[in-house]
């Protein structure tokens, strides 16, 4: 049994995206960053950079000790891995996969929750406008960088489904309060429907 440690965020719920796409079974633990709950010491001892989501697997695949992971990526890379689906392991699929799971954690998430925090932020601490541009102007970058990828092929790395396009997706779900137009970006919007249409993502 796997424990998550969850809030419904876009970074939870690419974790329950891929639990739910291998129906496995799962014990939800909330974690509600509104009232601080990521600060607890327990939590802590799972997660110490206080971010959820985290996890911690009762029966992991060597039979001993429970295993906690925190960070989403890693915690995606680790269920695949486990279980065996979604995530290659010869050297190119793998690759081809990791680098999109790095693309999401180090540029999608973070540029998209800057424009997300300068926009709910407003003037209430000063002129915005230079950061709410600056932000907006990469996530439509952002947006650009996967319609371009999606072309020629029907995911992310390539014609198979994998934790990239799991990782990816709960963070474009919001691309109308992110000021995108989806209709701008044909490719990104064939594959965006798709996902959205998938049971499990629905579940998720």
């Amino acid at each position: 049994m796997i424990d998550i440690h969850y809030w419904p965020t876009p970074n939870g719920k690419k974790v329950t995206i891929l639990l739910e796409e291998l129906e496995i079974d799962y014990n939800v633990i909330p974690c509600n960053i509104d009232k601080g709950d990521q600060f607890a010491d327990d939590f802590l001892d799972i997660s110490p950079n206080n971010r959820m989501p985290a996890m911690v697997d009762r029966n992991p695949a060597d039979g001993g000790e429970s295993i906690s992971v925190f960070e989403s990526g890693a915690m995606m890379m680790y269920i695949s891995e486990k279980e065996g689906k979604f995530w290659p392991q010869d050297i190119r699929g793998k690759y081809e996969v990791n680098q999109w799971v790095m693309w999401q954690m180090a540029n999608q998430g973070p540029k998209t929750g800057e424009r997300g925090h300068f926009k709910r932020l407003g003037d209430s601490q000063g002129d915005q406008n230079y950061a709410l541009s600056r932000f907006s102007d990469e996530v439509n970058r952002l947006y650009g960088v996967l319609n371009q990828r999606l072309y020629d092929r029907p995911y992310l790395a390539g014609d198979g489904y994998t934790i990239a396009d799991m990782i990816i997706y709960p963070w474009t779900a919001g691309w109308e309060i992110q000021g995108q137009d989806i209709n701008d970006f044909k490719y990104f919007k064939r594959w965006f429907e798709e996902m959205s249409d998938r049971p499990a993502v629905q579940r998720g």
